[in-house]
């Protein structure tokens, strides 16, 4: 099984690419993958309780870990985040890049 670190930093509302990012992180899970999506700066804003979140939670249910950088909340004041999105710092990049994870930055 090899392991992947997708990194997001775009703003969902902005860019029209971000869902086609998560279909990749799914369509790499459902290939058998172990993958990470990691939700940095103006991504953050699709962790928010909200009709976007919706596709984040569906891929946390459907085996994607989903993680969104806690500085990058904190900046944006968001405090509360949808279900099956969890609050990580940023060392989790480093470990994943350690770990010699395949690591994509959209």
């Amino acid at each position: 099984m090899i392991s992947y670190l997708l990194i997001e930093s775009r703003d969902p509302f902005e860019s029209n690419d971000v869902p086609y990012y998560y279909e990749l992180a799914k369509a790499l899970r459902e290939a058998g993958n172990e993958v990470t999506l990691f939700l940095v700066q103006n991504g953050v804003l699709a962790a928010r309780p909200s009709a976007p979140a919706a596709a984040l939670s569906a891929l946390g249910q459907s085996g994607v870990k989903v993680l969104a950088d806690e500085f990058s909340l904190r900046e944006r004041g968001i405090a509360r985040l949808a279900e099956g999105i969890a609050a990580a710092a940023i060392d989790v990049v480093v470990d994943h890049l350690e770990a010699g994870s395949r690591t994509l930055w959209h």
